[in-house]
């Protein structure tokens, strides 16, 4: 016997699907305009931590074994840094592709447990990768720019505009902030973990 339901249990499994879809996207439209990730004093950043990255993008023009993602889940000041660093370095022939991004706290959490498998300790996988509460690119700030030669050229010209490397062991692994425009680039720590 094959169970029937009636017209309002039906209608009701609609609606209930029908809401959570226009949730979802208004949390993705939200997100995609800044208005949802913006931090509020005294709040945590859940929201923005929770925001997934592209998960890859297209080939990278300058190196087909790299990908250059979308900059969707970064902080719109950050993208907007991004942008203007990435038009400086066109203008001086050079073109920058974010082999990795954005990275919600699920992503990054896959990565580090990648990371363990590889290096094989949770210590050794460290030096490589961030558990999610510490990683940036959990908060939106941080990119993985490839090919190396690209990399260099933010290393060199990247401060005045925000864009610092963090790690003397990622010469790929740049982070954004505000006050390095001013106070010019922190000091590399030797890795991820700072040893």
């Amino acid at each position: 016997m094959v169970p029937t339901t009636s017209a309002s249990s039906r209608r009701t499994v609609i609606s209930v699907f029908a809401a959570l879809g226009l949730v979802v996207a208004a949390m993705v439209t939200l997100s995609a305009t800044g208005l949802a990730v913006k931090p509020v004093n005294g709040q945590a950043l859940a929201v923005l931590e929770e925001v997934p990255g592209p998960e890859s993008g297209p080939t990278c023009a300058v190196d087909k074994r790299y990908v250059d993602e979308d900059t969707f889940g970064m902080r719109p000041d950050v993208v907007e840094a991004w942008n203007a660093m990435r038009a400086k370095a066109k203008a001086q022939n050079i073109t920058l592709c974010v082999n990795d991004g954005k990275r919600s706290r699920g992503q990054q959490q896959r990565e580090f447990d990648k990371a363990v498998e590889r290096f094989g300790s949770v210590e050794q996988a460290k030096k490589w990768a961030l558990q999610p509460e510490t990683s940036m690119h959990v908060k939106g700030i941080a990119v993985d720019i490839q090919p190396l030669n690209s990399a260099a050229w933010v290393d060199k010209n990247g401060g005045p505009l925000g864009w610092c490397r963090r790690y003397d062991n990622e010469k790929w692994h740049f982070e954004y902030d505000p006050a390095y425009k001013t106070a010019g680039c922190p000091a590399l720590l030797p890795s991820a973990t700072g040893n």
